[in-house]
């Protein structure tokens, strides 16, 4: 899951680094030494052009300057001192801002804040339990492997959803009360995003079907075997349905809930990606002050006059006032700053400040662990742990108050400005694999220049006749490779029925042949993803028993569980096969 914000701002202000593991955010700031806590956002997309001032009621301020009234919210700079005298409350601006927030809170809500306002006293504060939305998705969850995957997950206790073309077969194979997302990777449009929440890792074990052609009895006793065995054809979808289109099929279903390495833009403009959001002001006027602010789209104003976004305003401590924030509507994404986990009006909100520097591009990174439970500036001790899979909103907020009594060191008076250039969501480090690929070995072989094809498996001789299976698999590993989506490609050799529990050897470069249990491959699957060195590997793995020897194992005496990080650690980066090929082109 995601785990921190970065932010690149230009500021006046000193700065602090801190730990990350999620959410990024970029920006700028025009204030020496202002320190900002957040506010809410919800990514929708915008129009191109600058948007107007929001709630601004008839193009007039709701402050004074002393000797003269200012534009609103020009960019110009103030030198004038804000005058403090006490002026009225501004009831359209109040209405404004509830009626954007999904409408004002409940009666109850009104009264319990007016009590507090004239009393001091703070209502007990409730929140929802949070509960985990962290599911293992399993891809051909009724395959030789993909059933061992979805039951030994289930054995640890990990919640899973499984991908699956027939309900009453998956239902009758894995149990009536396994969470099922009924589509074919084959066909777009049956992987609709919204079945994919919650999913933050994938086991791929899809696979295009190889069968004998001669038939194979009702429980596949000639496939378990291993195609060694028998003259093998297609059998339904082709190689390139399956292994390429499929492929690229899953990976755009997925890819906004697992995660990328690069980060997940939220807001800004980066490439040629752009992604705009709808702001609305959250300012002290629903305190009584009479502070203002706005976001606006500067479309020369970001780094080398690139687009970037621009929280600016007036901040102003008359009517006993003294913040000033954005916040947008949520809408159930993993976002950050102040955030919020509840689409209550009033509520807990889990707050991290950051320091920016005057003038200068910063990008920071705020983790997940360093919020802190805030409820109206004071932090709640007894609060749930903050769980970024419950995020509905956030805040950006420039405001004199820190927590528990103490004030912002930096806060002055007079207007203020923050450039926002991008908002990300990173990956918790350490980086584990979010997707887990079973290939096959043998991939690279097909166009290997001086290879023995006597010597390969028959899928390597036939790759032709199967209509390029191993060419098309490839073709799939590298879609994975090239998604940003951090990865750990198997390649199995033949696969058997045998249990798991003999020595292996893990490989790299496509060369070894041999046999494998597929429940060992199921188990291999598991412990990569939780393993940051089997992060954006690609192996071979066999076992050391030879083809010829059946292996078993003494159920009173069972072989003790592996460490695969010991054969994980081993593996290096960039090796897949295809260096040899690439080289062979080189020389031709």
């Amino acid at each position: 899951m995601e785990s921190c914000f970065s932010t690149t701002i230009s500021s006046s202000s000193s700065s602090s680094s801190s730990p990350f593991s999620i959410f990024s955010i970029q920006g700028s700031s025009s204030n020496v030494g202002r320190k900002f806590s957040k506010s809410c956002m919800h990514p929708q997309l915008l129009s191109c052009q600058l948007p107007k001032p929001f709630l601004q009621l008839n193009g007039r301020p709701k402050y004074r300057l002393n000797q003269r009234r200012s534009a609103y919210l020009s960019s110009a700079t103030y030198k004038d001192p804000i005058s403090a005298e006490k002026q009225g409350w501004d009831l359209g601006r109040i209405f404004k801002t509830l009626y954007f927030f999904n409408g004002p809170p409940s009666p109850a809500k009104i009264v319990e804040f007016i009590i507090e306002k004239l009393s001091g006293s703070s209502p007990e504060e409730s929140e929802k339990k949070m509960g985990t939305s962290d599911y293992v998705l399993v891809v051909g969850a009724t395959g030789g492997v993909g059933r061992r995957v979805v039951n030994n997950l289930r054995k640890k206790g990990l919640p899973v959803k499984a991908l699956v073309r027939n309900e009453e077969k998956a239902r009758k194979m894995l149990g009536p009360d396994i969470e099922l997302i009924v589509g074919d990777i084959t066909k777009e449009s049956t992987l609709v995003a919204q079945y994919f929440k919650g999913v933050k890792k994938v086991i791929n074990a899809a696979s295009v079907i190889i069968g004998p052609k001669e038939g194979d009895t009702p429980d596949r006793a000639k496939y378990s075997q291993g195609v060694k065995f028998f003259e093998p054809e297609i059998k339904g979808d082709s190689p390139e349905m399956v292994e390429y289109i499929g492929m690229k099929n899953l990976i755009n279903a997925v890819k906004e809930s697992v995660g990328l390495r690069t980060g997940k833009l939220l807001f800004g403009f980066e490439d040629q990606l752009s992604k705009e959001l709808d702001w609305g002001a959250l300012d002290d006027v629903v305190m009584g002050g009479v502070s203002e602010s706005t976001f606006q789209i500067d479309r020369t104003g970001g780094e080398g006059g690139k687009p970037t976004g621009l929280f600016k305003g007036i901040v102003s401590t008359a009517n006993n006032g003294g913040f000033t924030s954005i916040r947008t509507k949520g809408d159930g994404r993993r976002y950050k700053l102040i955030v919020r986990t509840s689409t209550d009006w009033d509520t807990v909100g889990y707050t991290a400040s950051f320091d920016t520097i005057g003038g200068r591009w910063q990008s920071i990174r705020l983790p997940f662990s360093s919020l802190r439970p805030v409820f109206r500036a004071q932090t709640v001790s007894d609060a749930p742990p903050f769980n970024p899979s419950n995020v509905v909103s956030f805040q950006l907020m420039f405001s004199k108050f820190e927590y528990d009594g103490k004030l912002n060191p930096t806060f002055v008076e007079g207007p203020f400005e923050l450039p926002l250039s991008t908002i990300k969501a990173y990956i918790k480090d350490p980086i584990t694999p979010r997707f887990v690929h079973v290939s096959s070995a043998g991939v690279t072989r097909p166009d290997r220049p001086g290879i023995d094809l006597s010597k390969q498996p028959p899928a390597v001789r036939l790759n032709k006749e199967l209509d390029f299976v191993l060419t098309f698999k490839l073709k799939g590993e590298d879609l994975i490779r090239e998604s940003g989506i951090p990865y750990t490609i198997v390649r199995p050799c033949a696969l058997t029925e045998e249990p798991a529990g003999a020595d292996l050897v893990f490989d790299q470069g496509d060369n070894i042949t041999g046999k494998i249990s597929r429940e060992e491959i199921a188990l291999i699957c598991i412990a990569a993803l939780e393993s940051p060195y089997a992060c954006d590997k690609t192996f071979e793995v066999k076992s050391v028993v030879p083809f010829s020897e059946p292996f078993t194992v003494d159920p009173e005496n069972p072989p003790p569980e592996k460490d695969y990080n010991i054969y994980f650690q081993t593996l290096k980066d960039g090796i897949t096969g295809k260096e040899s090929l690439e080289q062979s082109a080189i020389a031709v």
